[in-house]
């Protein structure tokens, strides 16, 4: 129970009243020594000889009965429109009610979060076949020559000894249908590199005994120029979000996430 830090009174102190005022001692002077009027004594001897202690304890403010409750019909909408992930000022648009009354009925429905709300079917989009279309892409990321500053402390006047050390071309295709995923570290992301991947790829689903029939990948030139296939704008690429989930983890993933370590 939370108790208001200036309560003058809660259920034992009421109780400790009662009993002095069933005792002998009048409502007003068992008000006066608390510091409460006797109305409230005389409310709390009334709720005593109805209800017994349990009539002591707090209740809540608000009323039992309204004078215009939100029809039953109302909230039903407020519900189903609430299912279909509809946010509270929505509703009350589609509903013709004040957000505040959304708000009320949504919390006393226990869907006031999202959360509480039936998850969302799995859309995964995927080709029906092994080979159908690959995803590709390249990350580049830079080099790491040592235990860095965050280890070892940053020192005044040491010069950084791996500034400029390059970086890494990290080339990644994944088969749209069955995720498999081959990777390579080439030496740069120009067409030459980008030719020798696809080519090193293609020769990899093939000794899995998958044909690649489509190449899909963004517009960059170095494999842009050479690939093509026939992809829908709703096709996600799937090779950028395998690097996104991994990069963080990059170098140590590549020899345990990518079914071809790298070289």
């Amino acid at each position: 129970m939370d108790i208001h830090k200036n309560a003058r009174l809660t259920p034992k102190g009421r109780e400790r009243v009662v009993r002095q005022v069933l005792s002998g001692q009048t409502p007003k002077a068992a008000a006066f020594a608390v510091g409460v009027c006797p109305r409230t004594v005389r409310k709390w001897l009334t709720r005593y000889s109805i209800e017994g202690l349990a009539g002591l304890e707090d209740r809540s403010s608000r009323p039992r009965r309204l004078r215009q409750p939100t029809p039953l019909e109302v909230i039903e909408k407020i519900e189903r429109l609430r299912r279909q992930r509809l946010t509270g000022k929505q509703i009350a648009a589609e509903a013709g009610v004040a957000p505040a009354t959304v708000s009320r009925v949504l919390r006393r429905l226990g869907l006031n979060k999202l959360c509480a709300l039936e998850p969302e079917p799995v859309r995964r989009y995927e080709r029906e076949n092994p080979g159908e279309l690959i995803h590709i892409d390249i990350k580049k990321l830079g080099r790491i020559g040592s235990v860095g500053h965050r280890i070892t402390g940053r020192q005044t006047g040491v010069v950084n000894r791996h500034l400029g050390i390059g970086w890494e071309f990290v080339h990644v295709c994944i088969d749209d249908a069955s995720r498999i995923a081959f990777s390579r570290v080439m030496r740069d992301e120009r067409k030459a590199s980008a030719v020798a991947f696809l080519e090193a790829a293609v020769a990899y689903y093939a000794s899995l005994g998958v044909t690649v029939e489509r190449v899909m990948t963004d517009n960059g030139g170095s494999v842009g120029n050479f690939v093509s296939g026939p992809v829908g704008d709703h096709a996600r690429n799937l090779s950028s979000n395998m690097i996104a989930n991994c990069v963080f983890a990059w170098p140590h993933s590549l020899g345990g996430i990518f079914h071809s370590p790298a070289v």
